[in-house]
């Protein structure tokens, strides 16, 4: 295997804020990484609203020493750049991205080639871009990212409503991210111009959000789903099994592949760059971009191009613990998707808690029973972002409230991957319900690891865009899918399906109380069905550089974060609560953020949720300091959502601006 990049790293110049207009005349400020040396080079973009000279980024230097130009460029109405943020992912902020590509794309020091990259936010933008098709961009590398804004992002799930992350944290954050001045000594004199167009014109983007439950039009200009086709260059897709956004990888690669060139890889990681994830192990992912990059764009043989195109890590069981630090499993490679010689294997659910193979034959017609607890979850860990450490742990505390199918003990190892479902009848005395499938691996002492899970509010059980309530009594089919995984059940092992209504504190409960019904065995065929492949992938397994620095590991309690779980026994609620914090000097700036959610359930109304989400975020300098406060509260009632949002800044200590939103929302079946 050849080694990527510069045989010597190029030396770094940089460039602080060079402006690049956009059609309707609005700059767009940027920073640059330029090698220094014979050019021109190909440059890399990142496209994002996160405020580009809050932070210095490590890879941003590491691309340009390997003969690429890094750009880091605040999206329109964020950080330094001129005009108005209402939203995330609007037509208007794609169409500036492809100004910014066919811009830095005519710029002497780049050789007419432009790549997008991007992790999260920014991979969501390279493929929106990559959608317009700029005659200049020749390659995407999108990390954590969707293709479906309605299915498989932070706002919805099985047409639930996101609950701790999407409100209380990012979109609190956003709020007052949105709102910090430009730097000054990096604006110039009209920093305090670009402010005021910020403070006077950008709003919460959960307005847009709450008013648009159900799928349509208004997610559509965002999603790469049913558009696949205008992606037009090589691609190399990263994901992670404990991302919030498991679904979207080999979906987009089985649609892209033959098309254009494209990789995909996913590891075993969260929402946090492979070379620094918790769970490890974590790789060199840095240094496999540039090997696919140097292949693409320059030519060199990096022997990428004898690899498998489809590179997965296999899981393995480990004690559930939230902090994990490692997932046991190995490298996995693949020379197509679906894989060649994949299959499904189908498990009934019968008597008496039993999960039965198919070829056993059939069971009795029967039904289970059990109540809704808008508290099931609890043990199911953080969706994706927000903590370091969010990991599942022992599922038992959430089975109890849940009805529970287990196999017998394996006598060999099972392979998955891909999407398991779960085909379930069902009925309920509610009109609105929803049903998850957790799928999990018992070890030997009884201890249940979760692989991965589906919910769907069965209100959407024909339709994402037309919701309809559920007769009560009447039986349903439903087909859940549950997220997309790789994994490997040990022998000794069982598989078990935990069957519930609730993933709170990840989806917002559903306002009815209820007793639901799962028919199994006659008519009622419901079952589990696994996406089994060969205990060996089709190709070698692939090996990978480790990272080469060590992982930042968060402070042992009780200086970490705090992740807390409240049962008020009188009042019949569960709260949850998480904090976060980060401190940091950058060119002589203080950069000090603070978070912190509190939400709670009633377990004998439902309908009375709520969460609250406060943000604060100080910029210190040694000529001003400037605080930014937001709080985002929401609470529901039995048929509608009710939403508040306070933002407050002081600067040296002085009262500057205030400004509050409030909104009600009614429920759609949700």
């Amino acid at each position: 295997m050849s080694t990527a990049g510069a045989e010597r790293p190029y030396e770094v110049r940089f460039v602080k804020n060079l402006l690049i207009p956009v059609r309707d005349g609005t700059r767009l400020a940027a920073d640059l990484s330029l090698p220094v040396g014979d050019g021109p080079f190909p440059v890399i973009l990142e496209y994002l609203p996160y405020r580009k000279d809050d932070w210095t980024l490590r890879y941003h230097r590491y691309f340009a020493e390997q003969g690429y130009v890094m750009c880091r460029l605040d999206i329109r109405g964020t950080g330094a750049s001129e005009g108005v943020n209402t939203d995330e992912y609007t037509v208007q902020e794609q169409q500036d991205g492809y100004d910014a590509v066919e811009w830095l794309a005519r710029q002497p020091w780049c050789d007419g080639q432009v790549v997008i990259y991007g992790s999260s936010y920014g991979g969501f933008v390279a493929y929106q871009i990559a959608t317009h098709r700029p005659p200049h961009l020749k390659a995407i590398i999108p990390v954590y990212a969707t293709d479906d804004r309605y299915t498989d992002d932070s706002h919805y799930r099985g047409g639930l409503l996101r609950y701790y992350y999407d409100f209380a944290a990012y979109a609190a954050s956003m709020v007052a991210r949105n709102a910090l001045p430009p730097y000054p000594d990096v604006v110039g004199a009209g920093w305090s111009r670009i402010w005021e167009q910020h403070l006077e014109h950008n709003t919460p983007y959960m307005l847009e959000w709450i008013a648009h439950q159900v799928d349509g039009p208004y997610w559509r200009p965002g999603s790469l789903r049913g558009q696949y086709e205008k992606v037009q260059c090589p691609t190399f897709i990263i994901g992670g099994w404990r991302d919030g956004y498991p679904n979207p990888q080999l979906r987009t690669y089985a649609q892209l592949k033959g098309r254009v060139p494209t990789r995909v890889l996913i590891g075993p990681w969260p929402h946090a760059l492979p070379n620094d994830a918790i769970p490890g192990p974590c790789i060199d992912y840095l240094h496999e971009i540039v090997r696919w990059l140097d292949y693409h764009l320059k030519g060199l043989d990096t022997g990428v191009q004898h690899e498998p195109p489809v590179q997965v890590y296999m899981q393995r069981y480990d004690p559930p613990e939230a902090d994990r630090l490692d997932t046991r499993g190995e490298w996995r490679g693949e020379i197509d998707w679906p894989p060649p010689g994949a299959s499904e294997r189908v498990f009934l659910l019968g008597s008496a808690g039993q999960l039965v193979p198919a070829e056993a034959g059939q069971v009795a017609e029967a039904h289970d029973d059990y109540a809704y607890n808008p508290s099931v979850g609890l043990a199911g860990g953080l969706w994706s972002g927000g903590l370091p450490f969010g990991l599942p742990t022992d599922q038992r505390p959430d089975e109890a409230f849940s009805l529970v199918y287990t196999s017998e003990p394996l006598t060999e190892e099972l392979a998955i991957l891909g999407w398991p479902r779960a085909i379930l009848h069902v009925s309920s005395t509610a009109e609105i319900m929803a049903f998850s499938a957790g799928l999990c691996d018992v070890a030997p002492d009884g201890t249940s690891a979760l692989v991965a899970k589906g919910i769907l509010n069965a209100t959407r059980r024909a339709s994402l865009t037309t919701p309809e309530p559920l007769v009560p009594g009447q039986v349903y089919e439903l087909a859940i899918e549950i997220d997309c995984t790789g994994w490997i059940f040990e022998p000794g092992h069982r598989i078990r399906l935990d069957v519930a209504s609730a993933d709170y504190p990840n989806s917002w409960p559903t306002p009815l109380p209820g007793t639901n019904r799962v028919y199994r065995g006659g008519p009622y065929a419901s079952r589990l069905i696994l996406p089994v492949v060969a205990n060996r992938g089709s190709a070698p397994a692939p090996s990978f550089r480790p990272s080469p620095q060590p992982r930042t590991i968060p402070a042992s309690p009780p200086e970490a974060p705090p992740w807390q779980v409240t049962h008020d026994m009188l009042g019949g609620r569960v709260g949850v609560a998480t904090q976060r914090s980060s401190r940091e000097i950058n060119r002589g700036t203080t950069v000090a953020d603070e978070q912190y959610m509190r939400g709670y359930v009633s377990l004998r109304n439902p309908a009375d949720a709520g969460i609250s989400g406060n943000v604060t975020l100080r910029r210190a300098t040694p000529e001003m300091e400037v605080e930014v406060r937001a709080r985002m509260g929401m609470r529901s009632t039995v048929d509608a959502f009710h939403l508040s949002v306070d933002l407050h800044i002081l600067v040296d200590g002085l009262d500057h601006f205030r400004r509050r939103w409030l909104r009600s929302e009614p429920r759609r079946l949700l």
